[in-house]
């Protein structure tokens, strides 16, 4: 074989692997992507919209990090989950009919980001706020992160101040 063409067989086979080696990348990143995002959505509907908790441990990591959730007590905590349960307990005893409805699902490498609106009715007493019996509609953002097909924590924020308004605070002359 002449040079020439063992030097164009080896680069064509070196293109081919290279190829090769990003399709399937991609397509296991694909894959990846696609198993966190169905985790994600099994996780609101089942245990956030209907409380079943059974299930918990197959979406949420043993260890879930609050890296920003203002005004939420467990912000900058790392939960395990038993905690985890609790605090969507904690929800459902505040507003036992609460419903999230995801708008916007975008994802990307470990993160699924969603935008969400959240409806219920106060039923229950909030620190510093008895049950008020009225109903809330707020929107807000999350971006979640995963490792292993698990969600390891989020990133939160929402419209805190129109929660508070529907359920009748007071908030003052805001300039």
């Amino acid at each position: 074989m002449k040079p020439t063409i063992l030097l164009l067989t080896i680069l064509l086979s070196a293109l081919l692997a290279s190829l090769l080696t990003i399709y399937f990348f991609k397509k296991s990143q694909s894959t990846c992507i696609q198993k966190n995002k169905e985790a994600l959505i099994k996780l609101i509907e089942e245990v956030w919209n209907k409380g079943n908790f059974e299930i918990v441990d197959q979406l949420v990591a043993p260890q879930y990090t609050i890296r920003n959730d203002p005004g939420d007590q467990w912000e900058g905590k790392t939960l395990d989950i038993s905690t985890y349960i609790e605090r969507v307990k904690m929800s459902h005893d505040i507003l036992p009919d609460q419903k999230f409805y995801i708008e916007d699902i975008v994802c990307e490498g470990d993160k699924v980001a969603l935008s969400w609106r959240f409806t219920g009715t106060q039923k229950g007493d909030i620190p510093g706020l008895p049950a008020t019996n009225k109903p809330v509609n707020v929107s807000g953002l999350t971006i979640y992160y995963f490792s292993n097909g698990k969600t390891i924590g989020h990133w939160q924020v929402f419209d805190k101040l129109s929660l508070l308004a529907q359920l009748g605070v007071q908030i003052g002359n805001l300039k």
